[in-house]
């Protein structure tokens, strides 16, 4: 009778369909919603003070991009030592650390994630060498589609507006955002020149999140102007104006 009631509820096939169905959810890889930070030593910060900003401001995913637009570049130990230093802060305060283009780096500082733009490794190779999230940048529906049937965690799409970060960054509008998101699953942030001024007209198309780096980073007090964004953000649209 003690062994009847040690046996399981569902047995045979059932249970094992079930099992299966259990590690194919534990294997999805999840991004939290809302602010995206992502990390820039142009404004006047370092990359490890640009992280800490973000996360302040309520950001619970941060990248880093060691990128400038004067195309200089630093070695690769240097980013990874920056990497592991911005690691150790996110672990801190539990939020996902991604690390942008280098899959080198992203390995080497163990991040959480790897963000891949369109002329960087491909998904497939990624995945075979980095057992994390993989995000993928994104200008057209085409590039989106793709993107996801390969695999990609989450989308990176824009540049909504136009902006300085990423020099002559395409200019997809909302109307290009707007396609993306109306036929893809999986997390979209957007991306490129959104501040606090178009942050409504962002949120009623409806992405996941918004990628941020200079409408926080170069505003005179980033942390009220990013909490100010974080907190528009995630309360709900009656109210805001939005038409």
């Amino acid at each position: 009778m003690e062994a009847q009631k040690r046996r399981p509820i569902l047995a045979g096939p059932g249970r094992l369909h079930i099992e299966d169905l259990k590690r194919v959810m534990h294997s999805v890889k999840t991004v939290p919603t809302g602010l995206y930070g992502i990390t820039s030593d142009e404004f006047g910060q370092t990359h490890l003070e640009s992280a800490r900003i973000f996360i302040e401001c309520g950001a619970r995913i941060v990248q880093y991009r060691c990128k400038r637009r004067d195309g200089r570049l630093k070695s690769t130990s240097e980013m990874v030592k920056e990497a592991k230093e911005i690691k150790a802060l996110c672990l801190e305060h539990k939020a996902l650390f991604i690390v942008d283009d280098r899959l080198d780096v992203a390995i080497q500082a163990d991040a959480d994630g790897l963000h891949l733009g369109q002329e960087d490794v491909s998904i497939k190779e990624a995945k075979a060498r980095f057992n994390g999230i993989i995000g993928v940048s994104a200008k057209t529906l085409e590039q989106a589609i793709d993107a996801e049937k390969a695999g990609a965690d989450y989308l990176g799409v824009g540049a909504v507006f136009p902006t300085n970060t990423k020099g002559a960054a395409i200019v997809i509008g909302l109307d290009g955002l707007s396609r993306i998101v109306g036929k893809v699953s999986i997390p979209i942030y957007a991306i490129g020149g959104i501040k606090l001024e178009n942050l409504h007209a962002v949120k009623r198309i409806g992405p996941y999140g918004i990628a941020v780096i200079s409408g926080i980073l170069a505003a005179p007090d980033p942390v009220a102007i990013g909490k100010s964004i974080a907190r528009i953000w995630n309360q709900p649209d009656i109210g805001l104006g939005l038409r």
